[in-house]
């Protein structure tokens, strides 16, 4: 279906969600536990690497309330929760991905690992189990840094790894970018470490297993229920896909690490079908650090190579990636992949290549976060061109401006096609956003404040992704609502409003009719759930291509009703109608005829977008104690037609402040012990609204060609940008590079330096 026959449309439409959600009515796994049900604890190594020479449970199973301990051998059947995706080496072989089990088989290689499963009748009891099993632990050297993992004589984690490599991975044409950094006028050289980081959502991971006449139904939040029920049933549990029900009900944030299967989902299945009851588990927020999915901690070098008038003419990156202790879901393709979608940025660069080695370490697995692989190669570029500029005297946004891809299509130097765009009038918009005109009297008074100004500017986008593995359902009932089924996951992003608002403009009716039906294995076919920024591209335009479906089987009902020939039945806003006559039935009415009406439709078009921005940031800091204050954000944006501008301002708030977060305090800290420093919100630091500044965007949406809708997805472009512009702005009023995060310490001790 064309956009422009869906004219309801690109209207700030609130969100249909917020006055069930603010008045209490929001229902999430720990609301929707019955009386009678058992309790879950997991007990967790405190070794960052240990050998586990026994498990003793049997003062555990002889105390009151206790119902199952479950160790490594009680779980001995439970199989590998394999990565979804692949990297390769230089040779071909596929990465190394040793076996990740349930419980660990005699070895824990990360704090935090599970080592037993205690199930009582209340958590109280299964927590004092959990005290009274003795466990003989071993301890083993740990490494937690991925270039000291990688060194001769390392630790080793896994016999299957050598060195601890999981991939020596490279992409692009080497001997073109070497040559290019040799005919260079101008080579720029910058080393960076991105700091490791936690999700931090909302609310904690959950699992609630019931069991019915042999067969089990787990309700747990996630980004998608079939990634869930495939990967537990085909490959954790081993059961036929019938056995197992998922079921996902409101989520409190996801961020990408709801999307992968974990030990406790499978764990909890287990026991409640050994046990034929209900069995529960809620995180608490400390093992929300120690067991979900961390993100970034990358170490790399890039080289930026530059012709005598400025144009870049190749860029490099040298990178160790640290994977944590095991292959997590889609790790292979984050660190490697995300930063090959977006190394060369918004620029016409003709050679670029990338030398990644990739280590296991004694740290809690990495997967992605919001941004995926982006925002620390944004980083890294963005920053290296604000360098360039410095060594060579040009103004960084006269630089930006010279390089800007100016034609779309666009082939980058690695392989990625960009849909469409105009950098130049998104350069535009972002300087009018940032008041350019103005930064020099803010930065006179700062300084007869007593205070240093710096601004930052980052040229950005997002190769959005995801699996396109999707069939929606959209059916008309005879009461008078329409109930559209599909397999994205909202998680707070407001797809029930922005869905609604697709299936609204369909049918010609208004959004308060449609019931968006989200997160049940059962009664959705199939889809690939939420990541990569691509949730309205895959389910509006598949929405809108089942309501035509569903639309074309009325039209005989409707031919009947009007006692003419379904030849002459047009669709006009909401009615079926004889043509050339003003005669017409409502679609409500043939479907109370019909009984109902139903269409469906499988995704068609293709997920890849490229949704881009230019962001930029100011601060002043105070010399004398090295605090930074986040003075003003703005952004100019192009995310393509957009569905709901309400809530695509909602998703730049939300990712602006994700990622000046992780630009300013964010950082999941290990000890070289290998215990996680930073395991409480009173260790790990999180952006608060006293942290951030009112927020400012223009949007310049160009449309576009790779789905019938025209939408770029846009919920992780905003954490791509935010660190880099506020990095840059850091570094250009201090005058010298600081590492993320730029706490006070660190950017004191720089002041102190230069």
């Amino acid at each position: 279906m064309a956009f422009d026959v869906l004219p309801g449309l690109g209207r700030p439409f609130r969100r249909v969600e917020d006055p069930r959600l603010l008045t209490g009515g929001g229902r999430y796994t720990a609301d929707l536990v019955p009386p009678g049900v058992l309790h879950a604890v997991f007990l967790r190594s405190p070794y960052a690497h240990a050998r586990v020479l026994g498990v003793d449970a049997a003062a555990a199973r002889a105390m009151p309330g206790v119902a199952a301990v479950i160790t490594a051998e009680d779980a001995a059947a439970l199989g590998h929760n394999p990565a979804l995706t692949e990297i390769r080496f230089p040779d071909g072989r596929r990465h190394v991905e040793p076996p990740r089990l349930p419980i660990s088989q005699g070895r824990v290689r990360h704090v935090g690992e599970i080592v037993a499963m205690l199930v009582a009748e209340t958590p109280a009891q299964a927590r004092d189990a959990a005290e009274a099993v003795m466990v003989d632990y071993d301890p083993l050297p740990a490494v937690t840094d991925a270039e000291a993992a990688l060194r001769p004589g390392a630790p080793l984690l896994h016999d299957e790894a050598p060195r601890n490599l999981v991939c020596d991975w490279r992409k692009g044409d080497a001997s073109a970018v070497e040559a290019a950094i040799a005919r260079a006028a101008h080579v720029t050289r910058l080393a960076m470490r991105s700091p490791r980081i936690v999700a931090g959502y909302l609310e904690t991971r959950a699992a609630l297993a019931e069991w019915d006449a042999g067969r089990v139904t787990l309700t747990t939040p996630s980004q998608g229920v079939h990634v869930l029920h495939r990967m537990l049933c085909d490959h954790i549990l081993g059961w036929p896909r019938e056995r197992l029900r998922v079921v996902t009900p409101d989520v409190g944030g996801g961020f990408g690490p709801k999307l992968p299967p974990y030990p406790e989902q499978a764990l909890v299945c287990l026991a409640a079908d050994r046990l034929r009851r209900g069995v529960f588990w809620v995180q608490d927020r400390s093992e929300h650090h120690l067991g979900d999915t961390h993100a970034r901690d990358l170490v790399a070098e890039i080289t930026l190579a530059l012709d005598a008038e400025g144009r870049f003419t190749a860029v490099k990156v040298q990178a160790v990636a640290n994977f944590g202790a095991y292959v997590s879901s889609v790790n292979p393709t984050i660190p490697t992949g995300g930063m090959a979608k977006v190394l060369t940025g918004l620029y016409d660069i003709p050679a670029a290549s990338i030398a990644m080695r990739c280590a296991f370490t004694n740290t809690v697995p990495v997967d992605a976060v919001r941004g995926a692989g982006k925002p620390e190669t944004l980083v890294l570029l963005e920053r290296a061109v604000d360098h360039a500029a410095r060594e060579t005297g040009r103004d960084p946004v006269a630089l930006r401006r010279l390089n800007l891809v100016r034609a779309f299509p666009y082939r980058t130097a690695l392989g990625y096609d960009y849909d469409s765009g105009d950098y130049q009038a998104l350069m535009d918009a972002a300087l009018r956003e940032a008041d350019d005109a103005g930064y020099a009297a803010r930065k006179a008074a700062s300084r007869a404040n007593g205070r240093l100004r710096g601004r930052g500017l980052s040229c950005h986008l997002h190769g959005s992704g995801g699996w396109g593995d999707e069939t929606s359902i959209v059916q008309v009932l005879p009461d008078g609502t329409i109930e559209a089924r599909t397999g994205t996951q909202n998680q707070g992003q407001g797809h029930g409003t922005v869905y609604a608002q697709v299936i609204a403009a369909a049918f010609g009716v208004t959004p308060d009719r449609v019931r968006i039906v989200q997160g049940d294995s059962d009664r959705i076919p199939r889809g690939g759930g939420t990541g990569g920024s691509s949730s309205t591209i895959i389910s509006s335009t598949t929405l809108s291509r089942a309501a035509e479906a569903a639309v074309e089987s009325g039209k005989e009902t409707a031919a009947r009703l009007l006692e003419a020939a379904a030849v002459d039945i047009e669709w006009q806003a909401g009615r079926y109608v004889i043509a050339g006559t003003d005669r017409s039935v409502s679609v409500f009415d043939v479907a109370r005829e019909a009984g109902a009406l139903e269409g469906r439709a499988d995704f068609a078009d293709t997920v890849v977008t490229w949704p881009a921005g230019v962001a930029v940031a100011e601060v002043e800091v105070d010399a004398e104690t090295g605090a930074v204050t986040l003075d003003r954000f703005g952004c100019s944006v192009d995310a393509g037609v957009v569905v709901n501008p309400l809530l695509l301002a909602g998703q730049l708030h939300g990712g602006f402040a994700a990622g000046i977060g992780q630009a300013l305090m964010e950082e999941a800290r290990y000890d070289g012990d290998g215990q996680l420093l930073t395991a409480t919100l009173m260790d790990y630091a999180m952006p608060r609204a006293g942290d951030l500044p009112a927020f400012a965007h223009a949007l310049e949406g160009v449309p576009s060609p790779n789905n019938a809708l025209g939408i770029k997805g846009v919920g992780e472009l905003p954490t791509n940008g935010a660190p880099a512009a506020v990095a840059n702005a850091v570094a250009d009023a201090v005058g010298a590079h600081v590492e993320l995060p730029m706490t006070a310490e660190k950017v004191f001790r720089a002041l102190r330096a230069s």
